[in-house]
C-alpha cells in the first residue's frame, strides 16, 4: 500500500494518491473574483493538481460541489459544463454550505483514478 501526498502543510494536503485513486482538498478560487472567475481557478488548480499526480479531468470519479448560494448554480454550470470531459462526466453533488471565509462562494472536491 503506498500513499504520496502533495502539498502538505501542517493541516492538510492539497492532494493525496492512494494506490490508484486521487483525492484533492476542496479547492477555493481568490478573494474578489466572482462565482465564474472563482469557478475557473479552481477547475484550473484541479487540473494542475491532477496532472500532478498522473490523472487529468476525463478520470474524475467524483465531483463535490458547495456553494455558499444556491442561486450560484447556474453560474457555476455555465463553467463547470465547459469544463467536464464529455462523455467522462463524474458521479457529482452540488449544495449549498457556509464556506471558510465569505470570500469564497465555491468549493469544489474532487476524487479521480490515477494512471
Amino acid at each position: 500500500m503506498s500513499i504520496k501526498r502533495l502539498h502538505t502543510n501542517d493541516r492538510m494536503s492539497q492532494a493525496v494518491v492512494h494506490n490508484d485513486t486521487v483525492y484533492l482538498a476542496g479547492q477555493v478560487g481568490k478573494p474578489g473574483e466572482n462565482v465564474t472567475q472563482q469557478t475557473e481557478t479552481i477547475l484550473g488548480q484541479v487540473d494542475s493538481l491532477l496532472a500532478e499526480c498522473g490523472s487529468d479531468k476525463t478520470k474524475v470519479l467524483q465531483a463535490v460541489i458547495w456553494l455558499s448560494d444556491m442561486s450560484y448554480f447556474a453560474e457555476m454550470n455555465a463553467v463547470w459544463d465547459t469544463w467536464v470531459s464529455p462523455g467522462n462526466c463524474p458521479a457529482r453533488a452540488a449544495g449549498e454550505a457556509k464556506l471558510a471565509t465569505p470570500d469564497y462562494d465555491v468549493e469544489i472536491i474532487i476524487v479521480a483514478a490515477a494512471d
